[in-house]
């Protein structure tokens, strides 16, 4: 049985989710709203696009050299409040010449944000033996579809107002999670025989870097271009445009508060390989949306198929990882970045060369791709042998 500490533990895990989701989204849903501000045209709101994903690589890629020497705990209580400061700015920087650094600095911020977020997650699945990460998940979905909602209630507000509201919840949260999260005597394991700690072979974890890429060049569309295609194919106003982004994370989170079972049930590879096919039918909706009703309810089926990847390519990282070291997770989230930066660029640079709608269509074929690479979240362990899933109690 989980021990009181396990709990608080978990607790603290899902409030940093949750300060996560609402940060993400409060900026990533004003991004055309900041393309209206500074009057950017796509190539240019593309290449500021970019800067986040290019900097949150750097981040995640620094915040697992520093968790593996003094843990995932002290990274979150430092960097948290960092992303929600940049937020705030972001909303009220004049000009794009003080924009730039204000995204750089989320980008690193939220690189070692979503990479300490996850190694807490690892570490309280691992210590509970039970699969929970897709409930960890759950709730970044909800904060992130009540970021959208915010921004659709509060759309009269000025901007930097609509920005900052909801960030002083987000350092709150922050503040009142960061002593009980994992410490790092808590995030270790004992090593599995025959293993080196630290050490992982690419191989077996090539499939679930492969899928994690993928998932965030969709996510990316969706991201970054869900509110520009609202407004400028489908002619959606204000309290509308934000509506295909509440969409997308109301489904990803009805999956998710679902998802630990069907994973315990059905195995992983079922439900990754379920989840691209339904992803891929939500970008062909999106690609082929006569109205707003329609593209609102296509953005929702992408949801639904991408929701399930990322929590089980972290799971079985961890898998790959028994002692704890956080390596694995730490090169599989690194592939959040690829994929958000080909998918910023990729998205972005057919749309301007062609239209929107045909931007769609690339995350639609690598959607399809994930399908191809579901037996990877079964993978063998380090030792050659099937990866240990967590056992139920």
């Amino acid at each position: 049985m989980p021990s009181s500490r396990d709990r608080q533990a978990r607790l603290a895990t899902y409030v940093v989710y949750a300060v996560q989701g609402l940060s993400f989204a409060s900026l990533l849903i004003q991004v055309a709203a900041l393309q209206d501000k500074h009057e950017l045209d796509e190539g240019t709101l593309t290449l500021l696009l970019l800067i986040v994903p290019v900097f949150a690589g750097v981040g995640s890629v620094a915040a697992g050299a520093f968790a593996a020497r003094h843990g995932s705990r002290v990274l979150l209580r430092v960097a948290q409040p960092v992303v929600a400061a940049a937020v705030v700015l972001a909303g009220v920087a004049p000009s794009v010449p003080l924009l730039v650094p204000v995204l750089l600095v989320f980008g690193l911020a939220v690189g070692a944000v979503d990479a300490g977020i996850n190694m807490q997650g690892v570490a309280v699945e691992r210590r509970y033996g039970v699969q929970v990460l897709n409930g960890f998940h759950c709730v970044w979905s909800a904060f992130g579809m009540a970021g959208a909602l915010w921004a659709s209630v509060a759309a009269d507000l000025p901007l930097p107002l609509i920005m900052a509201i909801p960030m002083v919840f987000a350092l709150a949260g922050s503040l009142y999670a960061g002593p009980g999260l994992c410490a790092p005597d808590e995030e270790k394991a004992a090593a599995a025989p025959g293993t080196t700690p630290g050490r992982f072979p690419w191989r077996p974890i090539v499939p679930l870097c492969l899928a994690m890429g993928f998932l965030y060049v969709g996510d990316a569309a969706v991201s970054n271009f869900n509110t520009v295609f609202m407004k400028d194919v489908l002619a959606a106003g204000p309290r509308v445009i934000p509506l295909a982004y509440v969409a997308y994370q109301a489904t990803t989170l009805a999956v998710r508060l679902g998802g630990d079972l069907a994973v315990r049930r059905y195995g992983p590879a079922a439900i990754v390989r379920i989840g691209g096919v339904i992803a891929t039918a939500g970008f062909l909706g999106v690609v082929l949306a006569p109205n707003q009703p329609l593209g609102i309810a296509a953005f929702g089926l992408t949801g639904v198929g991408l929701s399930v990847v990322a929590p089980q390519s972290f799971s079985a990282a961890g898998r790959l990882d028994p002692s704890g070291t956080g390596v694995a997770i730490a090169r599989v989230n690194l592939f959040n970045y690829v994929g958000f930066i080909v998918g910023a660029a990729l998205v972005g640079g057919i749309a301007d060369a062609a239209d929107m709608r045909a931007a769609f269509a690339a995350p639609l074929v690598l959607a399809a791709a994930i399908i191809v690479l579901a037996p990877g979240f079964e993978p063998r362990s380090r030792t050659g042998q099937p990866a240990p899933t967590t056992p139920s109690r």
